[in-house]
């Protein structure tokens, strides 16, 4: 059977991408070097927080309201569970990005949220011990997402829409053809009118020639015994910016009664190839230290940790677009750590982009055009100020 798309990557974004292009009716071919849901890239660790009250900039609002329309719709659609929805803390200081930047967010948009002060961060959340003069942005509509129940959800619809999904098929190439494609595997050459390309942190082999420089950068995400479980069952999410601008995040209580902590920014330059997969104690030590004086009972007890690598552009932000040099091939990659929210609204725009050539979503911002000496970089400025 001959294909109308390839999907190279089926991570988070591939999976979700070769979703809605098979839901389209499209005959879909999946390619990914590892086993379904697998923990060598980004999409693993459990959990990952989603939210609209956006800092990073008021523009992604629009899609984060479609992803929570589209986490709800996969769920039902796949029988999985895949987001909790126990609502999100932003703490930092009034002046600070997390905080600043999640209010104009939810002021622009109108969104639902409450501002505190410390006092009444510490009376509603006992768990979280906050300065004099930290203040917290609370939103009801943000929680966490399960990654690896998303990509087996968006990987089961594929295939009951019909796409043929091959793990274990590393990709070696691709080409631009007068025809359509063509793609390299260790196994096989494959031919397509189009292709996705959605390669996670193997984007810099893969996309050298799209003018967008991008860094992998190693993370790692921990987890402890709390000192009281029942304290963070049910737990908001948090992100808290501390000391230095620094950011850490969490959850609540998980099924194996443990809690996530993990830093946001200030990983190691890494390669995909090479990565240091082992979890050193001072990794511990350091991420106890930063989260002890802010959440005390969520790291009393040491129990396990995992690397993941982030995909980061130099201003953080997505490139999802038709390649500029090859109008048959379409590029989602550089989600620089906070793109799994946006997973299926990702998938929808690509879509829309292989199928229509252009979408009605806003991606005006994760044009990598913005990046040639060329063009002015990317701002919504058109929303207030630009935060980064």
């Amino acid at each position: 059977m001959g294909h109308d798309v390839i999907v190279v990557g089926l991570g988070g974004m591939g999976s979700a991408s070769a979703h809605r292009l098979a839901a389209g009716g499209l005959r879909v071919l999946g390619l990914d070097r590892h086993p379904p849901a697998h923990d060598q890239g980004s999409s693993h660790g459990g959990s990952r927080i989603t939210r609209q009250a956006y800092f990073e900039d008021p523009a992604y609002v629009p899609l984060l309201r479609r992803a929570g329309e589209l986490w709800d719709a996969v769920a039902e659609e796949s029988g999985r569970h895949l987001v909790d929805w126990s609502g999100g803390v932003m703490v930092g200081r009034p002046d600070g990005p997390t905080i600043s930047g999640s209010l104009a967010s939810a002021r622009y948009w109108g969104l639902e949220h409450e501002l505190l002060d410390a006092g009444q961060i510490h009376t509603r959340y006992p768990t979280l011990r906050p300065s004099d003069a930290d203040v917290a942005l609370v939103e009801r509509r943000a929680g966490s997402v399960n990654p690896e129940e998303s990509v087996r959800a968006h990987l089961d619809l594929a295939g009951r829409y019909g796409a043929d999904l091959r793990h274990g098929e590393t990709v070696l190439d691709w080409t631009a053809t007068d025809a359509g494609v063509r793609v390299r595997t260790e196994r096989a050459t494959h031919e397509a009118d189009r292709l996705v390309l959605a390669p996670g942190a193997w984007a810099p082999d893969l996309l050298a020639d799209l003018g967008v420089p991008m860094q992998i950068e190693r993370y790692v995400q921990f987890w402890f015994a709390p000192s009281d479980p029942a304290a963070f069952a049910g737990h908001p999410v948090y992100i808290w910016e501390g000391p230095g601008g620094r950011q850490f995040y969490g959850f609540g209580l998980g099924g194996d009664g443990t809690v996530k902590v993990a830093f946001f920014r200030g990983g190691d330059v890494c390669d995909p190839a090479s990565i240091d997969r082992t979890v050193h104690p001072g990794e511990v030590e350091e991420i106890r230290a930063f989260a002890a004086p802010h959440v005390p009972g969520a790291v009393a007890e040491f129990v396990r940790a995992k690397t993941c690598m982030y995909t980061c552009t130099p201003d953080h932000h997505f490139v999802i677009a038709p390649h500029p040099a090859h109008p048959a091939v379409t590029v989602a990659c550089g989600f620089s750590g906070h793109g799994f929210k946006f997973v299926p609204v990702v998938g929808e725009i690509v879509a829309d982009l292989v199928t229509a050539g252009s979408t009605s979503h806003p991606i005006d911002l994760f044009d990598p055009a913005r990046f040639s000496a060329r063009s002015t970089p990317a701002h919504s400025t058109h929303f207030g100020e630009h935060v980064a």
